[in-house]
């Protein structure tokens, strides 16, 4: 080891150990009260998510992970169509199981972009990766403010137990 990196290591080891208030690590946009930069993933109580992109404009809508396993063996997921415009508690989509079918529900208001292809294939991945890369619908949100209204994951989680 160089004389100049043992100079710096203990000198980095204390800088990288102190705790930065949140504030400091990110800020957050007033315009929308969600941190730039960052994924913005918000729940409803009727277990559909929404992830708004970093651009604040799009965003993700799926099924929950709880909703997924009481759904059972997903056979079959109707994807909404393009430039369907939605507005909050609308359907935009339905997934159907061997237990039973539920419509997917918009937690915000928008207009759809596209479904996931990838079910119209291969419904039953949304078992395998409900919060994921299994989403239903991408749509362009009309308000991001109605996303203020959501649960967080700290309140979903809540709510899922209190059931």
């Amino acid at each position: 080891m160089s004389a100049v990196a043992r100079s710096i290591r203990p000198f980095a080891s204390r800088a990288l150990s102190q705790k930065l208030p949140l504030a400091a690590a990110r800020r957050v946009s007033p315009a929308t009260g969600f941190p730039r930069g960052m994924e913005v993933k918000k729940y409803t109580e009727s277990h559909e998510w929404i992830e708004l992109a970093e651009n604040g404009k799009t965003a993700k809508i799926g099924i929950t992970e709880y909703a997924a396993k009481s759904l059972g063996d997903v056979v079959y997921v109707e994807l909404p169509q393009e430039e369907l415009e939605v507005s909050a508690g609308e359907p935009v989509g339905a997934v159907e199981s061997v237990k039973s079918a539920s419509d997917v529900l918009s937690p915000v208001s928008g207009t759809v972009v596209q479904g996931n292809a990838i079910l119209e294939d291969k419904a039953k991945f949304i078992n395998e990766d409900p919060e994921g890369d299994a989403w239903i619908a991408e749509i362009e949100v009309t308000d991001a403010a109605e996303l203020d209204g959501l649960l967080d994951a700290a309140a979903y989680k809540e709510s899922l137990d209190e059931e």
